[in-house]
């Protein structure tokens, strides 16, 4: 036990640069998890291409249709419990997107509560959207 001991008070700081490394790896899992519920605009075109994903958009109608992701459906956050413009099929996977990305969270726990377990938000919401380069229209 004491040669335990001595190795442990020898070489303390190898020790800790090792938890210390190992937290810093493990850092961007736990920080993005399995709770937050927020995709990058990457993990969310991954989401649309390979899980056929639908994107929904919280933001007002004049946000909308000032700009919105290509494809989105609009569905304001005040109407999205009364909504008929979501999916029918509760399993399909929904990235929900609004102008910053503040409204979202809150639309996900809605739908989660409606029944689409499956849904996430958009990180950063259609700025990052933009950002990534990814396309934008307006509404006709």
């Amino acid at each position: 036990m004491t040669s335990f001991v001595k190795f442990l008070i020898d070489n303390w700081f190898l020790i800790v640069a090792a938890l210390v490394s190992g937290g810093l790896l493990l850092w961007p899992m736990i920080s993005r998890g399995t709770g937050n519920g927020k995709v990058s605009p990457s993990e969310a075109v991954t989401l649309i291409n390979r899980e056929k994903a639908v994107l929904i958009d919280v933001s007002e109608a004049s946000e909308y249709a000032a700009g919105h992701a290509a494809g989105a459906k609009s569905v304001p956050l005040a109407s999205l419990e009364a909504s008929s413009d979501l999916p029918k099929n509760k399993s399909l996977p929904l990235v929900v997107l609004c102008a910053t990305g503040m409204r979202s969270p809150k639309a996900v726990a809605t739908l989660q509560k409606l029944g689409y377990a499956n849904s996430k938000a958009l990180a950063g919401g259609l700025s990052a959207w933009r950002e990534a380069n990814l396309p934008v229209e307006k509404a006709a």
